[in-house]
This record gives structure tokens, sequence and C-alpha cells, in this order.
């Protein structure tokens, strides 16, 4: 059936100008590598002026040239943590909430609870959000918390909670398309493939996301017997 159907992910998004912060979580084809990636892009020049920053095996975002900085509440957050032995992927600063939640004991959705869209109307645009499930066995939930309406009155908050399958990861964006105000991301994730090599799914999604607003993308392999862990980072801004 088509609900089933595996998509690549460069289908899914080249000849779209915009369709804003993506994560990507799955399991590689071979079945040995848990696997996770982020992207921003950005129309505005605030949005433009930044980049990915890794820490100590966490993902920040910064600005390209701190002068031209107008506002950074919504643009500069942490935008991979670990926690335990899980990994936290979101784009903005849930991921603060997220890793705090759990270390007070409550779940990913619990966490989010006191969450919700981003106050940029007229856009209200979502707050995406994954985690990876590292002990024991590999899984992952995803979440996106939404306006209910247009003029943001309520939020509703939708998770999901996949076991993972050789080859399949799930793609969940902030918007549909460009637009004004922008269409937000709308029902499940995206059933997309996940290649073994991490190069070849790196180098597949940036060359995807529309040139002139793309900024920057972090991918991870964690290798599920060893522990090992590839990272591939690319910055528009150099």
């Amino acid at each position: 059936m088509e609900i089933y159907k595996i998509n690549k992910i460069d289908e899914l998004i080249k000849g779209n100008s915009y369709v804003g912060r993506g994560i990507v979580v799955g399991l590689s084809q071979d079945a040995k590598s848990a696997v996770s990636a982020y992207f921003i892009m950005g129309r505005s020049q605030n949005s433009r002026n930044r980049i990915f920053e890794e820490v100590n095996g966490e993902v920040y975002t910064k600005p390209f040239d701190a002068s031209k900085v107008e506002d950074p509440s919504l643009i500069i957050y942490a935008a991979i943590r670990n926690i335990n032995k899980d990994l936290v992927v979101t784009n903005g600063d849930q991921t603060d909430t997220i890793v705090d939640g759990i270390k007070a004991g409550k779940t990913f959705s619990q966490a989010l609870k006191s969450r919700c869209f981003e106050p940029d109307a007229p856009n209200l645009t979502p707050r995406i959000s994954a985690i990876l499930h590292m002990d024991k066995a590999y899984s992952y939930e995803m979440s996106i918390l939404k306006s209910r309406d247009e003029i943001g009155s309520g939020c509703n908050r939708y998770t999901f909670d996949f076991e993972p399958k050789a080859g399949l990861g799930h793609f969940i964006h902030t918007y549909v398309c460009d637009g004004n105000p922008i269409p937000t991301f709308q029902g499940e994730p995206e059933r997309v493939e996940i290649p073994n090599d991490i190069d070849n799914f790196t180098n597949t999604l940036w060359n995807a996301l529309d040139e002139n607003n793309k900024i920057s993308l972090y991918v991870r392999y964690i290798n599920l017997e060893t522990g090992k862990v590839e990272n591939r980072l690319i910055n528009k801004n150099k």
C-alpha cells in the first residue's frame, strides 16, 4: 500500500524552497546504526546568520556574525544534547526542557507538556523534537507541538513512538512549503530511506535542500554494538 512507501528523502525535498527546520531519525539499512539528522533553513538575514557548533558531542546554534544578531530568542539554542544514554534533537530551546524533565523523572512527552509552538505569529512555527533511546533495545520518539488554529489560541501536542526497522527513518519538518503565513507540517512523520553510508545520506540531504535558504546540517550515526559515533557537520556560512 502507498501508506507504507519508503521515500527517498531528496525526492521529498527537491523543488521545495522552504521546508524550514527538519529532523530525521531511523535505523541504517544493515540495522547496525541508530541515525539522526537535523537541519536548519532561513529566509531572513537574522535566521541565515547562523552556524552549527559541536561541543563535547552536543550541538548548538551560534551566530555567524555576532554584530548582526537582531533577536536571538528563537534562533540560538542547544539543538542536540545527551541525557543518560539517550540523544535529544529539537528545533529550539525545548531541548533543555526535555533534558531537565528527564532528569526530574518525566518522560519525553511529559516534559514537553509545558511547552507549545513558537510565539512568532502569524507563522506560529511548530516545535519539533525527537529522542533516541539508546539503553537496551534502540527505539525513538518524535513530537510536534502545533497551534490548534490560525490565531494561536491553544496547542495540540502529538507524540509518535517508533519501533525501528532496518533502512527506515522518519522525517518531520516545521513547514509544508514557503508562504505567508508559512503552512505548518501536517500528519505523521514521513517515511524515508536510511542508507548505511553516512556520507551518502549527508550529501543527499544537503544537496536536496534549497540553495538559497539552507543554513546548516548535522548527521550522526551511532553503532548499536560498539557505541562508536560518526558525525558530519556542514555549515553554509564559513
